[in-house]
């Protein structure tokens, strides 16, 4: 087989792959035949989901394992909420069998194509005043060792493992399957609108207190936020129309937004201008419907990203800094920048880890160039000890990170328990948890 044949990219384009062999699991046995073969080969091994990480996070030279025929829902029990599928079911699918049975997850992020093994393993998150990240919706895990042993884990078998496990960064084992505490299908109200920054930024605390979900988007560059609140409702469902979600979603959302940022990378003078105009040109609107159509929205247009996990106290100082970044390093930026919260939560390696967290995230369009921008930003979100998110980039290593996760060597002891040769690391693992 051609080297081409076996090159990986990621759904960014700026990570790719060469390795050595790439399999396709379709149980449990052939995971572990895989891993004990790559063993005696004396190679690494890397399991991969739908690809959606900005970071190295999944690459290796050695035996790729993808996860798509690992895609089923393997039990479902609608009086108890427990769901246990296998690691390789993207979201959206995931969410569609809930939906059919009427079950649904808490919470989730505003992306449904990574996988269940993907999203756990980089601490994918929504934004919740009371409920976090799709870890935290974990009750079991099963994964396959370095040496082949098929290990399970929860709250009540080896408890130790399945306090790290739920954010694994894929440094433990192969996760095959995952049970979640789903719960009865519930509709969401969502009323969007602008607001002015200041005015969202002086009351954003009372804007969490108020609401089960708040999000906002900033437009660098302009003085005004889209303001995303998402509440439980009782009904009736009134969704949108389907010509108003072609409009602003499609249309707007991805194709206009597309056309600007390329002329906005061809001319970045436009940019201001353009944002200004955009930000101007939003408009509120409100419609209920069932939870993942609430959460999620389609994302067409290419970017890079980085985000940071803050103390949420910090959340305030931190925008005001921001608003100006972008101008005093010289930058032109299209993309917003979106804001979110979590509860704290008990997972070692979770950015939520131990402290209530407001997320900063910032991107720039694909092909354009970042690293002034994100230099910048990585300075101001460490000057509060920020957490990169695992799948986002960023240029910490083990001993920045070290200190800014206070259960971070908890995890390291359990990884040289089950990984001691780290058949799963790759050179993004050795840089953010060691060799």
């Amino acid at each position: 087989m051609r080297d081409d044949d076996l090159m990986w990219r990621n759904w960014a384009g700026n990570q790719t792959m060469t390795p050595a062999a790439v399999e396709h699991p379709a149980s449990v046995e052939d995971v572990v035949r895989v891993v004990k073969d790559a063993a005696a080969a004396g190679r690494r091994v890397k399991a991969i989901g739908s690809g959606h990480s900005f970071t190295a996070i999944g690459l290796t030279d050695g035996v790729l394992v993808q996860l798509d025929r690992l895609d089923q829902l393997l039990d479902a029990d609608p009086e108890s909420g427990r769901v246990t599928v296998q690691g390789g079911l993207p979201l959206h699918r995931l969410n569609a069998l809930l939906a059919e049975r009427g079950m649904g997850l808490t919470n989730m992020g505003d992306i449904d194509v990574q996988t269940v093994t993907g999203a756990l393993s980089t601490g994918t998150h929504g934004t919740g005043r009371d409920s976090g990240a799709l870890a935290t919706q974990v009750v079991a895990l099963e994964l396959v060792l370095a040496d082949g042993t098929v290990l399970s884990c929860s709250a009540e078998e080896n408890p130790d493992v399945f306090a790290v496990a739920r954010v694994s960064l894929g440094a433990l084992g192969i996760v095959t399957s995952v049970t979640i505490q789903a719960e009865p299908a519930f509709l969401l109200t969502a009323d969007e609108r602008p607001m002015p920054f200041d005015e969202v930024v002086e009351d954003f605390e009372r804007h969490v207190a108020e609401n089960e979900h708040f999000e906002l988007y900033w437009f660098p560059h302009t003085d005004l936020a889209l303001t995303k609140r998402n509440n439980r409702s009782a009904g009736p469902a009134q969704p949108l129309s389907k010509a108003r979600k072609l409009v602003d979603d499609e249309v707007l959302s991805n194709g206009v937004f597309a056309a600007t940022c390329a002329l906005g990378k061809a001319v970045p003078a436009l940019v201001p201008r353009i944002n200004r105009v955009a930000a101007r040109a939003l408009t509120a609107r409100t419609y209920t419907d069932l939870a993942p159509r609430v959460f999620t929205s389609p994302r067409r247009v290419c970017f890079e990203e980085m985000e940071y996990a803050i103390p949420r106290a910090a959340l305030p100082g931190v925008l005001r800094e921001l608003r100006t970044l972008p101008e005093r390093h010289g930058q032109r930026i299209s993309f917003p920048v979106e804001v979110r919260v979590a509860p704290a939560d008990d997972i070692a390696l979770s950015t939520a880890s131990g402290r209530d967290t407001a997320y900063v995230a910032v991107h720039v369009y694909r092909g354009t160039e970042r690293k002034a921008y994100f230099d910048a930003v990585e300075t101001l979100m460490g000057s509060v000890g920020g957490r990169p998110h695992w799948g986002k980039l960023h240029s910490l290593g083990a001993a920045e990170l070290r200190a800014r996760y206070p259960r971070f060597d908890e995890f390291v002891a359990v990884r040289d328990r089950l990984d001691p040769e780290r058949r799963f690391t790759n050179p993004y693992l050795d840089r953010v948890l060691g060799p």
